[in-house]
């Protein structure tokens, strides 16, 4: 029974060996017909960055078409909240842009949000109208019209996807190598009649150095795309501390912030609350602590000596 089993595993160890080693030919000349018709490397330097910046410019325009569908949003008409409308513009106007349409949806949340294309437009959850002063929303729209005067959305769909070419490159020229050494571990170790040693094997361990180089590779990207989101974040708060008062952008995010907690009420101060973010939280986060947020604001108010009890 024991000399079947081992023969049985011999056998298919040595259709895996044959199996892989055909693969590996096959991917070796492939391999190298692509390498002998490879272009100059300033050519392909400005094939992938091309490629990246297309791909990159059709994903902002088709995901911000996509996202005003799925808001459904409804325009705020001057007549409807002429003060809003007028705070605004005053905003834009020490901003020296141009105004963009006001917007008006249910977000989940009470938050405000820029879509940029088409002129841009500024999305306010409903609740925003009785949770923040006059002064707060105008603060509230100065950092969202900070997103739209830089580009933020479009800047950093191109360079993630820019990026992510870059990755994809990279895990296209891995992943095959892993594949075949990963079905070279499990042949020998079916030879020797060991199945479970395939992964303690020196091509097993290759292999999964290989898997980590590309998983690794992920997650860089999606740690340095969530570090400049922060970046921008911080941008846009000290953009609109210029433009507007930035204490009433500090009670603006404060107010947010506590509206957004579940079951927020009036016991909740009193609370004391176990789920505090952690480092890795903070690390994958799209925006920055709301302590630091609010801190910054407050150190602007000093340096401008504004009032900041």
């Amino acid at each position: 029974m024991a000399l079947g089993r081992r023969l049985l595993l011999a056998l298919a160890g040595l259709a895996g060996l044959l199996f892989y080693a055909l693969l590996a030919v096959l991917g070796y000349r492939v391999a190298s017909a692509l390498w002998a018709q490879r272009p100059d490397p300033l050519t392909t330097i400005l094939v992938v960055v091309t490629t990246g910046v297309v791909l990159g410019y059709l994903s902002y325009r088709t995901g911000t078409t996509q996202l005003r569908r799925q808001l459904d949003a409804a325009p705020l008409a001057p007549g409807q909240a002429p003060t809003v409308h007028q705070r605004l513009g005053a905003v834009a106007d020490r901003m020296a842009i141009e105004p963009p349409e006001l917007l008006v949806a249910s977000l989940g949340a009470p938050n405000a949000l820029a879509i940029a294309g088409d002129g841009g437009a500024i999305v306010l959850d409903r609740r925003l109208f009785g949770l923040l002063s006059a002064a707060e929303l105008e603060a509230l729209l100065a950092h969202e019209l900070a997103h739209l005067e830089t580009n933020d959305a479009l800047i950093q769909t191109v360079t993630y996807s820019l990026v992510q070419t870059v990755a994809g490159l990279v895990a296209m020229v891995v992943l095959p190598i892993a594949l075949v050494l990963g079905g070279f571990a499990r042949a020998l170790a079916l030879l020797r009649g060991r199945p479970e040693s395939a992964h303690r094997s020196l091509l097993g361990r290759a292999q999964r150095f290989a898997l980590i180089v590309v998983a690794g590779l992920g997650v860089l990207i999606t740690v340095l795309a969530m570090g400049y989101s922060r970046r921008r974040e911080y941008a846009a708060d000290e953009r609109a501390g210029e433009v507007s008062d930035p204490l009433a952008l500090a009670r603006a995010l404060t107010k947010i912030e506590r509206a957004s907690t579940p079951g927020f009420g009036l016991l909740t101060p009193l609370y004391v609350h176990g789920d505090e973010e952690g480092p890795l939280t903070r690390l994958l986060s799209t925006h920055p602590p709301l302590d630091e947020r609010v801190e910054r604001l407050r150190e602007m108010a000093e340096g401008r000596r504004i009032d900041v009890r």
